[in-house]
């Protein structure tokens, strides 16, 4: 966030200075739900008087860390304050002694997809130097696929990396290119007439940090959304050529902001949708330590392929485009509903877990309440023109068999499963959930919406534990997602391809069919893909799944996740989105390499095979080419 106007103008109009800091936290809340592991902000001050520190960064791995850390810095403001070392009166003193009273803002909430899970893995990242045009602090959403190469590039450069988070090396990366640029303009200006802070103010408005970081990111493969700031005040956001990773912006003449969702930029300004728009793939935005707003592009032409999980799941649902499209996939899997429960609505009770899956779930009802008012208006006509259209009929067709929801499952903690650590996982997914006693009949099918299903871990060891609990005849588990088949590895945290409930279908059925040694002949061919220069490979995964149709690896899958229960032996379905409908849904076009194996990236497939033989080799962890 970039604030365009004094500290005074914000305490004049909105009666604090601290306008921006209070934005910025408001914007963190709205997105919390991109993140638990740990929080991290940053602030960088303008023309600061020689002397005085300009650019500043806070970090928190600790329980409520966004709520611990912005307390924290409460409590500095207040002290400072009550000590007359400033004055919410004066503006100026807040920005000369308060850490977070300056013009850029920023602010992260990180959840782990590769180093550790503490403070030193927390966005931002900084670079300092005693020249503000050559420090650097930066923050993201994004993996690199090429993390090993890109560091192998530093150390050709003669630098000493530091292994562990691809974080580290795009900060890295970039500020070599901001090094090169600063010497450069540097020695064209040493031997002219300017010294001192005149020469820093020349290197500082001859700085071209679009093109900067542009060039920068000509060697990575990956789904990136990254923004940073000079010590100087140059601000950029850049956003990865296919649009993987979402980005968005919002202007007035007070300030600029970006975040990774539209709503908490609609929400935290008060703004109607049409004032935030969608940063283009491919671009690097620039505010200018003078506020001037540039766009640059620095790779044009590739296929748009936005991260359809943002869709499904990750992104709030509040937003009005996700919203709709949510419902969307909700109805579209009603044809498949009907079959399973035989059209019999009086025999069906609907609901839906976890609580992402709600807007679908409505969606899901709005359709199969279509589908009825359908059913009903053809017998009615039907009956009228056999002229049997009689009271008996009506209550018959109008008052019965329509689609009954209930609230099932209610889930007691607020925890992700999905992107929690891997330690202590099968004892959190057990105790996530409880139920709604004596609304299920022994005689009803009890149809549940999810709005994914990656490993089935949750499925077994809790949900359908549960619901088995209300003893129907039969439980149908319905997802919004199509099978997941293959890792993600630009920001979602899916990369472990043993893990996939899918994945462990299709094993399954190969080996009950006697074909166990297919999976050493694939891996063999992984090894040959990922030698091969990366516009040749192929996705030798999918040899897994050819052959195998999308409804017997769904039976297999129900078979897998069904728990062992002694007081209730009915039937389970599992039910998958199918990809075209998944496509209809989204509007636009949407990445989809984790049910496809089409990754839009070289470094896609070359991950796709690594996690195969990691796989196969029974390698733990991770499949992000991070060690040399």
């Amino acid at each position: 966030m970039r604030l365009l106007k004094p500290l005074q103008y914000y305490k004049d109009k909105y009666g604090t200075a601290l306008w921006g800091f209070n934005k910025l936290f408001l914007l963190m809340e709205k997105q919390h739900n991109r993140g638990h592991d740990g929080v991290g902000i940053g602030c960088a001050k303008l023309k600061m008087p020689l002397g005085q520190p300009y650019i500043f960064r806070r970090r928190d791995s600790d329980k409520d860390s966004l709520a611990s850390l912005f307390r924290r810095e409460m409590k500095r403001f207040n002290k400072l304050e009550r000590a007359k070392i400033l004055s919410q009166d004066e503006p100026e003193t807040i920005k000369n002694k308060f850490d977070f009273g300056g013009e850029v803002l920023m602010g992260h909430l990180r959840y782990g997809t590769s180093g550790q899970f503490d403070e030193g893995s927390c966005h931002p990242y900084l670079r300092r130097s005693n020249w503000p045009t050559r420090t650097l602090m930066v923050q993201g959403n994004f993996n690199m696929t090429n993390a090993g190469e890109l560091n192998r590039q530093l150390i050709e450069r003669g630098q000493h990396p530091v292994f562990g988070t691809d974080t580290q090396t795009v900060l890295e990366e970039i500020g070599f290119h901001l090094d090169e640029a600063h010497t450069d303009i540097y020695r064209e200006l040493r031997d002219g007439a300017q010294r001192g802070q005149e020469l820093q103010e020349a290197i500082s408005e001859r700085l071209d940090v679009g093109r900067i970081v542009g060039e920068s990111a000509q060697s990575w493969d990956g789904g990136y959304t990254i923004c940073g700031v000079v010590g100087n005040g140059d601000l950029f956001v850049m956003r990865d050529p296919r649009g993987i990773r979402p980005g968005y912006v919002f202007q007035n003449d007070e300030v600029i902001a970006f975040a990774s969702e539209r709503v908490p930029l609609l929400t935290v300004f008060e703004e109607e949708p049409e004032a935030v728009e969608e940063i283009p793939p491919g671009t690097v935005i620039t505010v200018g330590h003078d506020g001037k707003v540039r766009h640059t592009e620095f790779h044009r032409n590739e296929p748009h392929s936005p991260c359809s999980f943002e869709r499904i799941y990750f992104s709030r649902g509040n937003d009005p485009g996700i919203y709709q499209e949510r419902k969307a996939m909700g109805a579209a899997l009603v044809p498949q509903i009907m079959d399973s429960i035989g059209g019999n609505f009086e025999r069906a009770v609907f609901s839906f877990i976890p609580n992402t899956a709600e807007t679908a779930y409505y969606g899901f009802m709005d359709g199969l309440r279509l589908h009825r008012r359908q059913q009903v208006k053809e017998e009615l006509l039907q009956a009228a023109q056999e002229g049997k259209l009689d009271d008996g009929l009506l209550d018959q067709l109008i008052m019965k068999n329509w689609p009954r929801g209930e609230k099932i499952a209610h889930k007691d903690i607020k925890m992700r499963t999905f992107i929690s650590q891997e330690k202590g996982r099968a004892q959190l997914v057990s105790h996530v959930y409880d139920i709604t006693y004596g609304v299920v009949n022994d005689d009803d099918a009890l149809v549940v919406l999810d709005d994914s299903i990656v490993r089935g871990t949750t499925l077994k060891q809790s949900i359908l534990k549960i619901l088995a609990r209300t003893k129907p005849r039969k439980i149908v588990i319905c997802s919004t997602a199509p099978q997941i088949r293959y890792p993600d590895c630009y920001g979602i945290d899916m990369s472990e391809l043993g893990k996939f409930i899918a994945f462990r279908a299709a094993e399954s059925l190969r080996k009950k069919r006697g074909e166990g040694a297919l999976f050493d002949a694939i891996a063999k061919r992984c090894q040959e893909e990922l030698a091969k220069p990366e516009g040749e490979m192929v996705n030798a995964v999918k040899a897994v799944y050819e052959g195998l149709d999308e409804e017997e690896i769904s039976r297999e899958i129900a078979q897998l996740v069904t728990p062992e229960l002694t007081d209730w032996h009915g039937e389970i379905e599992v039910i998958f989105q199918t990809i075209p409908n998944l496509h209809k849904a989204i509007s636009g076009e949407a990445g989809d390499w984790y049910f496809t194996g089409d990754y839009p990236t070289a470094g896609g497939i070359a991950v796709a095979n690594r996690a195969y033989l990691h796989w196969h080799q029974g390698k733990a962890g991770r499949s992000y080419d991070l060690p040399l």
